[in-house]
């Protein structure tokens, strides 16, 4: 009855969202004067516009012993900047109820900014004096380094974000997969004024921009405000050459205690980069594994039908430089052992006998039937464009993917288990007090 209320809810929203999602199939491809490639929605719907934007690099490009520099520059961009103080630049944003975020993770540095249309031009100067002329003033850096390291003490003591520091610094040793985005307690305070500087100074032009745009607004008023904001970047960037890289410790295991009542499990091995053909088919074949929620073989095996967790899911992370599979669950120490030994058991399974073709055929309805609910606003519309961007899927992805999903088969999904999932090859790490561990099989 309640899975039922769910698919009913489901089925309502992705009918209020239809034409959020047609709106968002309209990509228009914009090159401006300065030679900046947009994709623009226009939505004239409400007198507003979103824009996202990226930077490639990320926190892939931080000093090897300093990382945090993306971080923290993220972090600082809107703390003031040309004549305008943190406190006077927050002002203005708030007086004209203006949006603007950064954030950066490991392969680009990424934006946001939200406005109403009559605030545009205001609130892309602000943006423009955020990118060219940030001030790091001492004292807002010396806040936001504070905050930072609160959130880093935090994350030592929990299970979750133990294990997965842990597992990529197993997985990616010596490169920059393998550092924490947000740095260290060690590395933090050690970063200067004139490491953010050199940073902004490297990795913010116009050849590594990404940028999506949707609202009240035509291609030729907004070309001329990305030149105007972005024009004055250097042309190209000056990136240090990152390796592409595969996760190491296959097939290995690492325990961290830690006195909590329940062990933290995190797993994962290689899967596939984003521009690999199998990838789609990999995507179906993770849904059906553990990325499908309620209906997923994990959560059946794992949770239904023994009780051992309240959640447990698999998942594909494309990165730009590595294709990887990951996963994790949380359960009782004394059950630890029981649960891996039972995940690795139905990957296992599937890798050798692939689904079945009622789970193909549900997986394939779901996915497809739940993509307008990533564009139900203009938030999401941006993001999603913007990934579609970066991952160089072309322009008209969004009307072929349903497509791609549609013509998976059982063949295309057992190819792709043999590429990623043969041999059950995988990177654990325990964060708890697990009793009875035992060798990982298949590892």
């Amino acid at each position: 009855m309640t899975r039922g209320l769910v698919f009913l809810v489901m089925t309502l929203a992705l009918i209020s969202t239809t034409p959020a999602f047609a709106a968002a199939s309209r990509v228009e491809k914009i090159m401006t004067p300065a030679g900046i490639e947009v994709w623009l929605v226009r939505d004239k719907n409400l007198p507003m516009i979103s824009l996202d934007f990226a930077f490639l690099g990320g926190a892939a490009q931080d000093p090897a012993d300093k990382p945090g520099v993306a971080n923290l520059v993220a972090g600082l961009l809107d703390e003031g900047a040309g004549d305008l103080d943190a406190a006077a630049y927050h002002e203005r944003l708030e007086e004209r109820a203006i949006s603007l975020s950064f954030g950066a993770n490991r392969d680009n540095l990424r934006g946001s900014i939200r406005t109403l249309s009559e605030s545009r031009d205001e609130a892309f100067e602000l943006l423009r004096l955020a990118l060219t002329a940030p001030r790091f003033d001492s004292k807002e850096l010396e806040r936001v380094r504070a905050a930072v390291l609160a959130q880093l003490r935090r994350r030592s003591t929990n299970p979750s974000d133990i294990a997965a520091d842990h597992w990529f610094a197993r997985a990616f040793p010596g490169h920059p997969y393998g550092r924490p985005t947000q740095g260290t307690l060690e590395s933090v305070p050690k970063i200067t004024v004139d490491d953010l500087r050199t940073y902004v100074g490297r990795m913010l032009a116009r050849a590594n921009l990404k940028v999506v745009a949707v609202g009240d607004i035509d291609a030729v008023a907004l070309a001329a405000l990305v030149d105007r904001t972005f024009g004055s970047l250097p042309e190209r960037n000056n990136p240090v050459p990152v390796a592409d890289v595969t996760p190491q410790g296959l097939g290995t295991s690492e325990t961290v205690e830690l006195e909590v009542p329940q062990t933290v499990i995190t797993f994962g091995g290689l899967g596939l980069k984003r521009a690999d053909p199998d990838f789609i088919p990999a995507f179906v074949l993770n849904h059906i594994l553990g990325g499908g929620g309620f209906e997923s073989r994990l959560f059946r095996e794992v949770r239904e039908k023994r009780g051992l967790a309240y959640s447990v899911y698999s998942y594909l992370a494309p990165f730009e430089h590595a294709g990887l599979f990951l996963g994790g669950v949380s359960t009782r120490n004394e059950r630890a052992a029981e649960t891996l030994d039972i995940i690795v058991a139905q990957i296992n399974q599937i890798a050798a006998e692939g689904p079945s073709a009622e789970e193909l055929e549900k997986a394939k309805r779901f996915l497809i039937g739940s993509y307008p609910l990533r564009f139900d606003t203009s938030g999401k519309i941006t993001a999603n464009l913007l990934d579609i961007q970066i991952e160089n899927l072309g322009v008209d992805y969004i009307d072929k993917r349903n497509t791609l999903i549609e013509a998976v088969t059982a063949d295309d999904i057992r190819r792709a288990a043999r590429r990623f999932l043969a041999e059950v090859r995988l990177l654990v790490v325990l964060v708890g007090q697990p009793e009875g561990k035992k060798p990982l099989r298949g590892g």
